[in-house]
């Protein structure tokens, strides 16, 4: 059973104002867990990167009984499901220094080409990552529904959003939809979040943003010339 382990003490640069862990840097513990595990089992970037493959994100979603605080000590775990032809299913956990779980989490990534941007057979590649059970896995992240918001902006990908796949990161998003739906900056505390990504946003491009709100749950979307994401978030 391969199970990747981290200790780590929250940062000011990890804390919003109301010094609770930002959403978005969660999905970037997340995203660093996930890389690290995988050069771990062998299948770093001279299976993937070196030879012209990116590993990216269609989908995550995460749980959060209590977002741990500035200056708390955190257990992040993560670990591989099985393999599914051309889904990678990834779980997550974070837990208190006293064994408390404090989020779950689960992905599912796929590995696609980076000049034709077409999702690839991984087994061409020689990628083999084996799953692991716990008993501590929670539900996979599911398509979302689109869903018309009553409030709409334009969002403008800025250059310090892309990351090294030359696409908008998968943890920006979380950052733009606080910005937009407002409901952190009020304190309010995230208790689920599910995120679906449809197609890339690339440095320069514009999104049109929808959001509303039913029976409690926010959700937001962005599209161009053809929808990028969706998301829905609940707060307590």
């Amino acid at each position: 059973m391969s199970v990747y382990t981290e200790e780590l003490l929250l940062r000011s640069k990890d804390v919003d104002m109301f010094r609770r862990l930002r959403l978005s840097r969660l999905f970037e513990l997340f995203q660093e867990a996930s890389i690290r595990h995988t050069e771990q089992l062998g299948m770093g970037r001279d299976k993937t990167l070196d030879r012209g493959i990116l590993w990216v994100l269609l989908m995550q979603r995460a749980e959060i009984v209590r977002m741990p605080e500035y200056d708390e000590s955190i257990v992040l775990k993560s670990w591989p499901g099985r393999t599914m032809h051309l889904l990678f299913p990834r779980y997550y956990r974070v837990e208190s220094a006293a064994g408390d779980p404090l989020v779950t989490g689960s992905a599912l990534w796929a590995l696609v080409d980076a000049e034709t941007r077409k999702v690839v057979f991984p087994e061409r590649y020689g990628v083999e990552i084996d799953g692991t059970v716990t008993g501590g896995e929670t539900s996979l992240p599911k398509t979302l529904s689109r869903r018309e918001g009553s409030r709409e902006s334009e969002f403008l990908v800025p250059y310090s959003f892309v990351d090294l796949n030359g696409h908008m990161n998968n943890t920006r998003y979380f950052d733009l939809a606080e910005d937009a739906v407002g409901a952190a900056a009020e304190g309010k505390q995230i208790r689920e979040v599910r995120t679906e990504y449809l197609n890339e946003a690339r440095f320069g491009e514009t999104l049109h943003l929808r959001w509303g709100e039913e029976s409690g749950e926010l959700f937001l979307s962005g599209e161009s010339t053809k929808p990028v994401f969706r998301m829905e978030m609940k707060y307590q």
